[in-house]
C-alpha cells in the first residue's frame, strides 16, 4: 500500500522497537537495513497505551543569533541538534516489569542503542506482535531511526489514569516517510 494520501487525522499512531540492542552503527544506516529490523513479528515490541506523540522529525538547522542594535535577531544556518522525543503513555506497571525477559522495561536507562520505527496508520493492524509483516499489513508511512530507551517517569494521577514519560534520545537521522508494501 502507498503513503496516507489526504488531509486527515493520524487515526492510529504506533511506536515500535527491535528489541535487539544495535552493536554497529553501520548495520544500520540505510534505511533498507532499518525496514528489515521490523519485517519479522517477533523481533519487535509496540509501545503500548500511548497517549500523546511528539512531534517526529528532523529539526531545522536555523540558530537565531542576536544582533547589537538590531531589534530582532538574524538567523543563519547551522548543525541542528538531535531531539529528545518524549512520549506520553497510560502506564501499565506489568506492561513496564524490568523482570520480564524481552520486555522493553528491562530496556529503559540500560545504554544500550535500539531501532525505532515509528508509524502513521489510517487503521490499526489486526495485531501488530502477532502478524508476520508487522505495521506492513496496512497502508503506512513508517518513520525509522535509532535511539536509546533513556528514563521512563511515572506521574501518579488522582483523577485519570497514571502516566508516565518515556523519554527517547535519537542516536541517528531520521528515515523515512517510507511505505511498507501491505501484504
Amino acid at each position: 500500500m502507498a503513503h496516507i494520501t489526504s488531509i486527515g487525522a493520524g487515526i492510529y499512531s504506533a511506536l515500535a522497537v527491535n528489541t535487539t540492542a544495535i552493536t554497529s552503527a553501520t548495520a544500520v544506516d540505510t534505511l533498507a537495513e532499518l525496514v528489515a529490523l521490523f519485517s519479522a513479528a517477533s523481533g519487535f515490541k509496540e509501545v503500548k497505551n500511548v497517549r500523546e506523540f511528539p512531534q517526529i522529525g528532523t529539526p531545522a538547522n536555523i540558530v537565531n543569533v542576536p544582533t547589537y542594535g538590531q531589534k530582532t535577531s538574524q538567523q543563519i544556518q547551522g548543525q541542528s541538534d538531535a531531539p529528545n522525543l518524549e512520549v506520553t503513555i497510560n502506564y501499565v506497571p506489568s506492561e513496564w516489569d524490568p523482570t520480564v525477559v524481552g520486555g522493553l522495561g528491562s530496556k529503559v536507562g540500560d545504554g544500550k542503542q535500539y531501532a525505532f520505527q515509528f508509524s502513521l496508520l489510517n487503521t490499526k493492524p489486526a495485531t501488530l506482535e502477532t502478524n508476520a509483516a508487522g505495521l506492513g499489513a496496512t497502508a503506512n508511512s513508517n518513520f525509522y531511526f535509532v535511539g536509546k530507551l533513556e528514563a521512563l517517569l511515572v506521574s501518579p494521577q488522582l483523577t485519570d489514569a497514571n502516566q508516565a514519560t518515556l523519554t527517547l534520545s535519537i542516536q541517528s537521522e531520521f528515515f523515512g516517510p517510507a511505505t511498507v508494501a501491505a501484504v
